[in-house]
């Protein structure tokens, strides 16, 4: 009877934090089975409430301990209603200089909620389609990293600006 009580209790705790988020508007993860492919695409469709406000936007990317760099490049497409493209390569620092994660957690796991676009207007009325693929490369290599290891989700959220 403890460990259903136990259970309920941690649900209920899970289900508290995550509806206390009033700037989610947009919060969506997919796995990345084994390893991440460089011609993988993860894409998520979203369509945003106002097409007036501005709203920040994130990469959102879990790794385990076999992520074995610092750093992260992603190349994210961000497709609009009417057919325009948005293209960036973006790089994140996933590291410390002493190889310590970066990132919140507390276990082998992870998470980095990484910057996209701050204070950007989804100015046309639709479905959009965001698509984050992996662009890692090794030093001295000119060929990219074929099969990333160590990255488990990839994320895309959409948030209302803080207002504090």
């Amino acid at each position: 009877m403890q460990k259903s009580s136990a259970i309920l209790f941690l649900l209920s705790m899970l289900f508290v934090m995550t509806s206390c988020d009033s700037n989610q508007v947009f919060d969506a993860y997919k796995s990345v089975p084994g390893s991440w492919s460089k011609e993988d695409v993860v894409a998520f469709n979203f369509t945003p409430p106002d097409t007036t406000n501005a709203y920040n936007l994130f990469v959102n990317v879990r790794n385990n301990n076999d992520y074995k760099y610092s750093n992260l490049f992603l190349i994210v497409g961000l497709e609009f209603p009417h057919g325009k493209t948005v293209t960036d390569t973006l790089e994140y620092r996933m590291a410390k200089p002493n190889g310590e994660f970066l990132g919140e957690g507390f276990s082998s796991i992870k998470e980095n909620k990484l910057w996209y676009k701050e204070g950007f207007i989804l100015n046309e009325s639709g479905n959009y389609t965001v698509r984050i693929q992996q662009a890692m490369r090794e030093n001295g290599k000119v060929n990219g990293v074929t099969n990333l290891e160590g990255i488990t989700d990839v994320g895309f959220r959409i948030e209302n600006p803080s207002t504090h």
